[in-house]
């Protein structure tokens, strides 16, 4: 089966397909229709499949509970989120570090839970973590940018530079645009964690002992999505059912191999 761009899709040989969520297998709380049959049709390949999130809002717990009440089959093992890369980027980086956190209650759970020296008061740190905030408050940004500026050689990461979230109705700010509000009071740029950096793709690829040959990387953003995965040096798609164009992908720099309208599109391709 051709892509939308007519270019022949080369899939059957994929074993580790390392997808995105939001905007890709659901959008909010509605599962995408091919959602189920191509989960379905990886396994019966012998493949396996990884949902990668950028979104730090939520806890791997918390995405469990969301996708098995869609009905996804999913363990632990079936994510990996930019919480989770910042804690490995933490504990790498910064052993010891004291950690301003602006973030939801999960992501700052996640941080202690993991041993990390994290704060969400004004006081002296080492290190200020933002991440997607759907709880965010003027006076969580106020605390941001008063360490920011106060404290001069304070590190400043951001899980993610996504800048819009899709939702039922369109978008939201994402992480990416809360990060341009911050930037815009202090003149401060974070460092981002999550995707386009090849990191998270990387690292699932040598936990599960899969070839760049093996994985492809599928997602609705240009900039997140597929510059990770070109990045990565593995095979890539694009769907049309989240933030991009059809003329974003054609026209991107990184451009994905394939873009398809959705997931189940890309089935009926593996299924030819």
């Amino acid at each position: 089966m051709r892509d939308v761009l007519g270019r022949e899709a080369a899939l059957g040989n994929k074993r580790l397909w390392l997808l995105d969520m939001d905007g890709t297998i659901y959008m909010e709380d509605r599962i995408f229709d091919g959602t189920l049959p191509l989960l379905s049709r990886i396994r019966e390949m012998g493949g396996r499949y990884v949902f990668i999130t950028n979104n730090s809002s939520k806890s791997v717990t918390d995405y469990l509970t969301k996708v098995r009440g869609m009905g996804i089959p999913a363990g632990e093992e079936n994510f990996f989120t930019s919480a989770q890369a910042a804690i490995l980027l933490l504990r790498q980086r910064y052993p010891g570090a004291r950690v301003y956190c602006q973030g939801t209650a999960s992501l700052v759970s996640q941080l202690r839970e993991a041993g990390i020296d994290v704060t969400t008061e004004v006081e002296p740190v080492d290190l200020v973590l933002t991440g997607f905030d759907t709880e965010l408050s003027m006076e969580k940004l106020r605390r941001t940018c008063q360490i920011l500026t106060e404290q001069k050689g304070v590190a400043y990461y951001a899980t993610n530079p996504d800048l819009v979230c899709p939702v039922s109705f369109g978008y939201v700010p994402d992480c990416g645009s809360m990060s341009v509000m911050i930037r815009n009071a202090t003149g401060r740029e974070p460092v981002f964690i999550g995707k386009p950096e090849p990191t998270m793709i990387r690292i699932v690829m040598e936990k599960l002992g899969a070839s760049p040959e093996q994985t492809v990387v599928v997602g609705d953003r240009v900039y997140t999505d597929i510059a990770s995965g070109v990045r990565a040096g593995v095979d890539t798609v694009g769907v049309l059912s989240g933030e991009a164009s059809l003329e974003d992908f054609r026209q991107a720099e990184l451009a994905p191999d394939w873009v398809f309208r959705d997931v189940g599109h890309i089935l009926e391709a593996l299924e030819e």
